[in-house]
């Protein structure tokens, strides 16, 4: 196939109408890429765990493990760069002059993962111009350790890595007030109509409470897709809609 034939195949397969498509871009390896509805997250399920089978029940030692806290679980985080913080000891709300034996010592562990979406198969005019929807989808353990126990940011970064262009984030509140031990579902889709720069990377990060030496909230599988575009003008509207489906698929851990 032609160049010219393969960028019409991606115009027709992706329903790019009125989107640019350079002639100078190499379209059989954009084609390839298929930027457009897989996940782009490398390793996007660390702790190798299914949304399909409920979470298991912790394992509670015989004897109380006297060893240092484990503030960091063991599974493979390839592809991920990991933070742990761990926190104070919380003294609120302890009587002057009681003597405590013993405190929980809790940590965030985080987890956060840089993507190129030029690099993913994207363009700069259709970056630049279009700012296609960006879905994300994350399951994580719910927990009643406390009000607070995880944080998915997103931050749409420009070329130097540093400047952000936009950011998101999102903290879910735990109901404490019962027992409950399931898989809850996060998504964020950020919106980049506003947004007036050109985003050449996209920062996803989250943060899991931790207590010393039990990991007590268990992240799932996080998913991030680049959704096909909507139509620009009201004459595509017609001939996108019978081409297209539209697909509806983190964190700096923020203790202040």
């Amino acid at each position: 196939m032609s160049d010219a034939e393969w960028k019409n195949r991606c115009g027709s397969e992706w329903g790019l109408l009125g989107a640019p498509m350079p002639d100078g871009l190499d379209w059989k390896s954009v084609y390839e890429a298929k930027p457009f509805g897989r996940n782009l997250l490398r390793n996007p399920s660390p702790f190798g765990l299914s949304k399909d089978i409920p979470p298991h029940k912790p394992d509670l030692p015989d004897e109380p493990d006297f060893g240092p806290p484990r503030f960091q679980p063991d599974e493979d985080f390839s592809g991920w760069t990991t933070n742990t913080e761990v926190l104070p000891y919380d003294r609120s709300g302890i009587p002057a002059g009681a003597v405590v034996c013993q405190l929980p010592q809790y940590s965030w562990f985080s987890l956060e993962q840089l993507v190129d979406l030029k690099a993913e198969g994207l363009w700069e005019e259709l970056l630049d111009n279009f700012q296609p929807e960006i879905h994300i989808q994350d399951w994580y353990e719910e927990s009643q350790l406390h009000d607070s126990i995880y944080q998915l940011q997103v931050k749409l970064l420009g070329a130097d890595k540093s400047t952000v262009i936009s950011e998101y984030t999102t903290s879910p509140t735990e109901d404490r007030s019962r027992y409950s031990r399931a898989w809850k579902e996060v998504s964020l889709l950020p919106t980049s109509s506003h947004i007036r720069s050109l985003p050449a990377l996209c920062n996803f990060s989250h943060s899991l409470c931790l207590l010393a030496g039990v990991s007590c909230v268990l992240q799932l599988r996080t998913r991030s897709e680049i959704c096909p575009l909507p139509p620009q003008t009201e004459e595509h509207v017609l001939e996108w809609l019978l081409q297209n489906h539209v697909h509806q698929q983190h964190c700096g851990c923020q203790t202040k």
